[in-house]
């Protein structure tokens, strides 16, 4: 498994290269001041949507914080071969993030496989870009703006996520696909 702290990293220096606080960085990404603190310090790692909103408080791509090395076209990734590079395990719930376009440091899109745990309290997300995302394995209660479906092995769901938006486990844990685009 990947460093989990590797992320945190990134964020700090990113974030000191530009000369900003960690409140300014805060106030620009609209996250809370704590979170900043433990994403930096590795006591938590960011969700995908807050991951995003950072990287465009930074000017960098969602990739810039996970990626490790350039890999040459095409990237493949075995299935039996995949490793976790982020875990997020705390009381917004548990995630494991999958990247499976690591290495291709042109690419536009985030696909990923990730591996959803239930929450206790759906916290909603908005951010720059599109998503798509289909269900492998179990249920996933999905709501966009107002309106909540769960979707269940095979749907699947393409969305503007400038709306907000929320994707978690109905049973936990479930496992989905998902494709995130954000433009810089």
């Amino acid at each position: 498994m990947a460093d989990m702290n590797k992320v945190g990293k990134r964020i700090r220096k990113y974030r000191e290269q530009l000369g900003l606080s960690q409140e300014e960085l805060a106030v620009n990404s609209g996250l809370k001041l704590e979170s900043i603190k433990e994403y930096e310090e590795g006591i938590s790692y960011p969700p995908i949507g807050t991951l995003i909103r950072l990287s465009r408080a930074l000017g960098q791509r969602v990739g810039t914080f996970t990626d490790d090395q350039f890999t040459p076209d095409p990237i493949v990734v075995k299935f039996g071969e995949r490793e976790a590079e982020a875990t997020s395990n705390g009381t917004k719930g548990h995630y494991q993030y999958f990247p499976l376009g690591q290495g291709k440091t042109d690419r536009h899109m985030e696909p990923m496989f990730i591996r959803v745990g239930q929450e206790d309290v759906h916290e909603l997300s908005a951010h720059e870009g599109e998503e798509f995302i289909i269900v492998v394995s179990g249920k996933i209660l999905f709501i966009y703006g107002k309106e909540e479906k769960v979707l269940e092995p095979g749907d699947s769901a393409y969305y503007n996520s400038v709306v907000p938006h929320y994707v978690g486990a109905v049973d936990g844990p479930e496992e989905i696909y998902a494709v995130l685009y954000t433009p810089f």
